[in-house]
């Protein structure tokens, strides 16, 4: 059977979009993970609002990574084919004319997953005249490449029993990757060439599952990150009594993540009366866990069945549509009456409310000026 060309669909804001990545080293850390390691390395994808609008687009994963990733799935695709994924960004295209302070939003993935499966959404934002940065969290990631061509796999199939204090460490870990990744991209010196100004005081992060719930501890950790969403993942009790007063949006799947839903949902419900700033709990009908990522809706290329009433497409639109206007309305100050209207183009969103809570309209970032 002939395999299509995947593509991902293409971003919806003006700008071009231009990509890069970066490896990074924490020399005063070592690996969490991989004990003979001394340092932490790390490779970062990053998406920005570039100049150019032709030519070559760059690579969706390396051959090595799309061979690791598909290595022992039972499904009929070759091990080459992610890395024939069309994407839609130019690699290492000049910065767009004009653009100066901008906001800058971290990406995390799933636990094994690559930082590749949110390309969509970094896309998007990019577009939108966002800088997008997601991470690898080296040997959590099903495989990593690096510049000098080793491939860093997975290392936690044995010996990790997956206990609370093992996902604990997973949240907390990325935590602190996060913030040595704001550390470079912040310093004096960027660690790449034709990096924009970033506003430091516009910094939002959004992840998906194991990501999604790091966002938590990334916030708690660190103040420079003012908003933050958890798509699809759930938390662990980290928000202390006095609470997070920072814009939080919880997106996920409806059925899973909405209130009585179960485990996952109860740790959802945990943290809403600690979240005191303005906040939101949204739940997709139809979509399957993969459905937030690029997986979702590469999957319904390959003809891979994920049992998802909303196609991939459709759940990656609602997703991007939902962070970006969450990211507008309060890193940009663009007010957004989308989360009050949510029955109007996009009918398979509804908000959750646990009983005899408010919605969460409180505390946001300052006001700025235009």
């Amino acid at each position: 059977m002939a395999i299509p060309l995947p593509i991902l669909p293409t971003p919806t804001g003006p700008h071009a979009v231009g990509t890069t990545s970066v490896y990074l080293e924490d020399v005063s850390r070592p690996d969490p993970w991989v004990a003979d390691v001394p340092t932490r390395e790390l490779m970062i994808s990053i998406w920005y609002p570039a100049a150019r609008s032709s030519g070559p687009r760059a690579r969706y994963l390396t051959l090595a990574e799309s061979a690791e990733i598909l290595a022992g799935k039972e499904v009929a695709i070759p091990p080459h084919v992610l890395s024939s994924v069309r994407t839609n960004a130019f690699p290492d295209a000049p910065l767009g004319p004009g653009l100066r302070e901008l906001p800058l939003i971290v990406l995390s993935p799933g636990f094994t997953r690559p930082r590749a499966t949110l390309t969509s959404i970094g896309e998007d934002l990019a577009s939108h005249g966002y800088v997008a940065v997601a991470i690898d969290h080296t040997y959590e990631t099903a495989a990593t490449a690096f510049p000098d061509g080793r491939v860093a796999a997975f290392a936690l199939g044995h010996g990790f029993t997956r206990t609370p204090e093992f996902w604990r460490k997973v949240k907390t870990g990325r935590a602190r990757d996060v913030s040595f990744v704001l550390d470079q991209l912040l310093g004096e010196n960027p660690p790449w060439a034709g990096a924009p100004v970033l506003a430091p005081d516009r910094i939002g992060m959004a992840g998906h599952s194991a990501g999604g719930a790091a966002t938590l501890a990334a916030m708690l950790g660190d103040e420079r990150i003012r908003v933050g969403s958890n798509v699809d993942g759930s938390t662990d009790s980290l928000i202390p009594a006095t609470g997070l007063n920072r814009p939080f949006l919880f997106l996920g799947r409806d059925g899973q993540y909405s209130p009585g839903d179960g485990p996952a949902a109860d740790t959802w419900a945990r943290d809403w009366p600690l979240l005191s700033g303005w906040k939101r709990w949204l739940v997709v009908a139809g979509a399957t866990h993969p459905s937030f990522t690029d997986l979702g809706l590469l999957a319904d290329q390959f003809g891979v069945p994920l049992g998802a009433a909303t196609s991939g497409l459709r759940t990656m639109t609602i997703t991007r549509t939902y962070l970006r206007a969450f990211f507008d309305q309060h890193l940009r100050d663009a007010q957004h009456t989308l989360f009050d209207q949510l029955n109007g183009d996009h009918p398979e969103v509804r908000s959750c409310l646990p009983p005899d809570q408010p919605v969460g309209d409180g505390p946001t970032l300052p006001r700025r000026a235009p």
